[in-house]
């Protein structure tokens, strides 16, 4: 028997279900009962049942794909901030190969990086990467920092809620799944999609999301009420806009697909090329 409704806020201690079901994350076992373990949304799967809390910090796994920003410049590495109480560390030689190069040449303090972890081990040392279509660095824009489980709600089934911010505000817009976004454009257009983005994350546990995202855009661009139709699409019914679940894990495919799409980063010099230029503006 359950005692929860999916997506129900519940708080530590808060029994949710009895053995029939199994104990997920966010979850404990006391008596044949599955109990809450933290502050969180009640998420349901078939016979397993999990809490996802509303406020946490990203844990590294590899094979994600994150934005980071260069804090610390060592003999072979870059360290970096990766949204996480473990920071990443990139290798030299997984940019430079052998070859020895002033690493403050490619990337230096405050640079921010799209990469792939590449290993975590015991002790949540993260190793990142640059290897991969896509991954490079950025060039101007803004950072938004999101909770890390809510990054599915914001991406959208299919990539559909962050396609429409895309859509609207004509910005670049690439997410990480450790909670970073990168935004770029005009720079009225990058607070519109901050404003947007922060008021998805407030109401990333709510229904019909999509429609009050429809309506805010609407609003901060100035759309009049009888031309948002046409605009930003037709509304949709609360089932079909309840875009994407928080979840436990967040479709990698689906960030790397949106990611691939940023001209920006398929515009970057690779850094052997980069650091050559820069040698000739120096000479």
């Amino acid at each position: 028997m359950i005692f929860v409704e999916d997506k129900e806020i519940v708080i530590p201690g808060d029994i949710l279900a009895d053995e029939e079901y199994h104990s997920g994350r966010g979850t404990f076992k006391e008596n044949d009962k599955v109990c809450s373990s933290l502050v969180g949304l009640v998420a349901i799967r078939d016979k397993k049942i999990s809490v996802i809390p509303l406020q946490s910090k990203y844990i590294p796994k590899r094979g994600d794909v994150v934005i980071g920003e260069v804090t610390d410049i060592r003999f072979s590495m870059w360290n970096l901030d990766i949204n996480s109480p473990y920071s990443g560390f990139l290798p030299a030689s997984d940019v430079f190969g052998k070859e020895k190069r002033e690493l403050n040449r490619t990337f230096d303090v405050g640079d921010v990086l799209f990469l792939r972890v590449v290993d975590v081990d015991e002790v949540k040392k993260v190793k990142l990467g640059l290897k991969g279509r896509g991954l490079g660095k950025f060039r101007g824009g803004i950072l938004i920092n999101i909770t890390p489980t809510k990054v599915p709600r914001l991406i959208g089934k299919k990539g559909s809620m962050i396609n429409m911010i895309k859509d609207q505000t004509h910005c670049e817009v690439i997410v990480g799944q450790n909670g970073v976004v990168w935004v770029k454009g005009e720079p009225s257009m990058e607070r519109v999609a901050e404003k947007v983005i922060n008021m998805i994350e407030d109401q990333a546990h709510t229904s019909g999301l999509t429609d009050r995202v429809r309506n805010m855009l609407a609003k901060l661009l100035g759309i009049e009420p009888e031309e948002a139709e046409y605009e930003l699409g037709e509304p949709e019914s609360v089932e079909e806009s309840d875009e994407l679940e928080i979840s436990e894990e967040v479709e990698i495919t689906e960030i790397i697909e949106i990611s691939e799409e940023s001209d920006e980063l398929k515009k970057s010099e690779p850094p052997e090329e980069k650091e050559e230029s820069k040698e000739d503006e120096i000479d």
